[in-house]
Protein backbone atom coordinates (compact mmCIF):
# COMPACT_ATOMS: atom_id res chain seq x y z
CA UNK A 1 0.00 0.00 0.00
CA UNK A 2 1.27 3.37 -1.01
CA UNK A 3 1.66 6.73 1.40
CA UNK A 4 -1.40 8.25 0.26
CA UNK A 5 -3.49 5.32 0.43
CA UNK A 6 -2.87 4.67 4.02
CA UNK A 7 -2.65 8.51 4.68
CA UNK A 8 -6.08 8.44 3.20
CA UNK A 9 -7.73 5.05 5.13
CA UNK A 10 -5.88 6.95 8.47
CA UNK A 11 -8.53 10.38 7.86
CA UNK A 12 -11.02 7.90 7.23
CA UNK A 13 -10.82 6.23 10.17
CA UNK A 14 -11.02 9.64 12.34
CA UNK A 15 -13.53 10.85 10.03
CA UNK A 16 -15.47 7.18 10.95
CA UNK A 17 -15.81 7.52 6.85
CA UNK A 18 -14.91 5.07 4.20
CA UNK A 19 -11.73 5.72 2.26
CA UNK A 20 -13.23 6.35 -0.23
CA UNK A 21 -15.54 9.33 1.01
CA UNK A 22 -11.84 11.19 1.51
CA UNK A 23 -10.40 13.06 -2.11
CA UNK A 24 -6.97 14.39 -2.31
CA UNK A 25 -9.13 18.14 -2.22
CA UNK A 26 -10.92 17.19 0.99
CA UNK A 27 -10.45 19.10 3.99
CA UNK A 28 -9.79 17.92 6.78
CA UNK A 29 -13.16 20.32 8.35
CA UNK A 30 -15.37 18.97 5.06
CA UNK A 31 -14.70 15.83 6.75
CA UNK A 32 -15.11 16.27 10.08
CA UNK A 33 -12.04 16.28 11.37
CA UNK A 34 -12.22 18.42 14.67
CA UNK A 35 -8.77 19.56 16.33
CA UNK A 36 -8.72 16.21 18.54
CA UNK A 37 -9.33 14.34 15.72
CA UNK A 38 -6.66 15.78 13.77
CA UNK A 39 -3.86 15.57 16.70
CA UNK A 40 -5.56 11.48 16.72
CA UNK A 41 -4.68 11.22 12.66
CA UNK A 42 -0.85 13.12 13.53
CA UNK A 43 -0.14 10.51 16.05
CA UNK A 44 -1.77 7.84 13.87
CA UNK A 45 0.91 8.68 10.80
CA UNK A 46 3.69 9.23 13.19
CA UNK A 47 2.84 5.82 14.20
CA UNK A 48 2.56 3.90 10.88
CA UNK A 49 5.44 6.01 9.15
CA UNK A 50 7.94 6.03 12.10
CA UNK A 51 8.25 9.53 11.59
CA UNK A 52 8.17 13.20 13.68
CA UNK A 53 5.88 15.40 12.29
CA UNK A 54 6.56 18.81 12.85
CA UNK A 55 2.51 19.51 14.28
CA UNK A 56 1.70 21.87 17.19
CA UNK A 57 -1.63 20.79 18.12
CA UNK A 58 -1.86 24.71 20.53
CA UNK A 59 -0.85 26.45 17.45
CA UNK A 60 -1.53 24.96 14.05
CA UNK A 61 -1.00 27.45 12.35
CA UNK A 62 2.92 28.06 13.67
CA UNK A 63 3.64 24.82 12.42
CA UNK A 64 5.79 23.96 9.28
CA UNK A 65 3.29 20.72 8.36
CA UNK A 66 0.37 21.99 6.18
CA UNK A 67 -2.74 20.65 7.06
CA UNK A 68 -5.05 22.38 4.58
CA UNK A 69 -5.85 19.58 2.40
CA UNK A 70 -5.40 15.86 2.01
CA UNK A 71 -3.06 16.21 -0.85
CA UNK A 72 -1.25 18.67 1.03
CA UNK A 73 -0.84 16.66 4.48
CA UNK A 74 0.14 13.36 1.96
CA UNK A 75 2.69 15.65 -0.09
CA UNK A 76 4.08 16.57 3.44
CA UNK A 77 4.52 13.18 4.64
CA UNK A 78 6.41 11.60 1.48
CA UNK A 79 8.91 14.76 1.79
CA UNK A 80 9.24 13.74 5.39
CA UNK A 81 9.39 10.11 4.55
CA UNK A 82 12.23 10.79 2.39
CA UNK A 83 13.53 13.38 4.48
CA UNK A 84 14.29 10.55 6.94
CA UNK A 85 15.23 8.25 4.23
CA UNK A 86 18.58 10.45 3.49
CA UNK A 87 19.77 11.24 7.14
CA UNK A 88 19.60 7.45 8.11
Amino acid sequence: MNTKDRVIEIIAEQAVLDPSDVTMDSTLEELGIDSLGLVESIFAIEEEFDISVPFNANEPQQSDFDISSVAAIVAGIERLIQEQKETS
